[in-house]
């Protein structure tokens, strides 16, 4: 029997990654998303709101997914309202297909707030040591990433489906209008600074210019959930999901200006966040468009400063441990610098950068 996928957030950064692996490696795939992206070769497009649980129901009851994998989610003000919101949507896709008896798995990916905690108190307070082992435990606060996993939890033990949680680090692919996508935000920032005579500056923190961080390639997590999806021993277990290396940002920011044709600035005396570097870039932005003739002209569309600005500044050391996925077979590896160029290429290619 072939199997199915629902992924849930197709047009999002990590679902049209998988989307595409999916395909690639044969199996049936539906893309669901507020506006599906209809260029993903062998991706059924499925449009869908689900924050409206009725119209989700009528959409989903044909559909007879053996898989769903869940990887969207939508930014509220406040920790409450995300967490009204997402575990909602959660909610509501897994009561509609609560009828479809083909379904044997559904994967969750949420992230390493799981261990720094939300936006309003991301990296402060009491947290666990580094690297972050997926047995510590949850942190006293409320989360919306936890309220998520408690209503699949609920759903497996009703549907008699089995589970897996996905806890990436900062994630590099290709995705445009993406609320977190650091490699595009940089490759936008790295250009403006290339055609203004800008300095390249580091936009983080000292912790983060001299301690040892990670990331995680969307292909390399989209070939984690598949591998997850279809193993017996991780089943109902929660992973986290790297690359595979470390590294300083000290280190990667002058890899990173090499690739533009940079010299990469001296650490700054005083954190100079993206928000504010870019304040006024719109545009100068528009004017590199229409000069090169590219794709897209709304800096807006590409950069997620905010997002960019909380990882890189963040207090602490932030490492992440995969022995579990290891231990129980699953060894890919992605040497990160090799991530940021291959986006890097192929934003290029596609126009959206000169």
């Amino acid at each position: 029997m072939t199997n199915t996928a629902l992924v849930v957030g197709a047009s999002g950064i990590v679902g049209s990654n998988l989307a595409r692996h999916l395909s690639d490696r044969g199996w049936q795939v539906l893309g669901l998303a507020r506006r599906p992206p209809s260029g993903l070769d062998g991706v059924r497009p499925i449009a869908a709101d689900l924050q409206d649980p009725a119209s989700l129901r009528d959409i989903l009851a044909s559909l007879r997914p053996t898989h769903v994998f869940l990887a969207t989610w939508l930014r509220q003000p406040t920790e409450a309202e995300n967490i009204r919101v997402n575990a909602a949507m959660v909610r509501n896709v897994l009561e509609a297909l609560s009828g479809a008896d083909t379904l044997s798995h559904v994967a969750l990916v949420t992230g390493l707030k799981h261990y720094l905690g939300p936006f309003e108190s991301y990296g402060k307070g009491r947290l666990p040591a580094t690297p972050f082992r997926e047995e510590q435990p949850r942190l006293d606060v409320e989360n919306f990433y936890y309220a998520q996993e408690d209503e699949l939890f609920d759903a497996a033990r009703r549907g008699g489906f089995s589970w897996s949680i996905h806890r990436p680090h900062t994630i590099i692919g290709y995705a445009i209008g993406n609320a977190m996508n650091m490699g595009t935000t940089l490759a936008v920032y790295a250009t403006i600074c290339r055609e203004t005579g800008r300095p390249f500056l580091f936009p983080g923190s000292a912790t983060q210019w001299t301690g040892l961080t990670d990331m995680t390639d969307a292909r390399l997590l989209a070939r984690h959930l598949e591998w997850a999806a279809t193993t017996t021993a991780a089943r109902n277990e929660a992973f986290n999901v790297v690359n595979g290396d470390v590294f300083r940002w000290s280190w990667m920011w002058a890899r990173l200006a090499g690739w533009f044709g940079l010299q990469p600035a001296p650490f700054p005396e005083e954190i100079s966040p993206l928000e504010r570097q870019l304040a006024d870039s719109g545009r100068i932005w528009a004017d590199i468009a229409l000069k090169y003739d590219l794709a897209e002209r709304d800096l807006s569309v590409l950069s997620s400063a905010w997002h960019t600005d909380a990882d890189l500044g963040r207090p602490i050391e932030v490492v992440t441990d995969m022995s579990k996925s290891r231990k129980i077979g699953f060894l890919e590896y992605q040497a990160t610098d090799d991530s940021f160029f291959d986006l890097f290429s192929r934003l290029r290619a596609a126009n959206v950068i000169p």
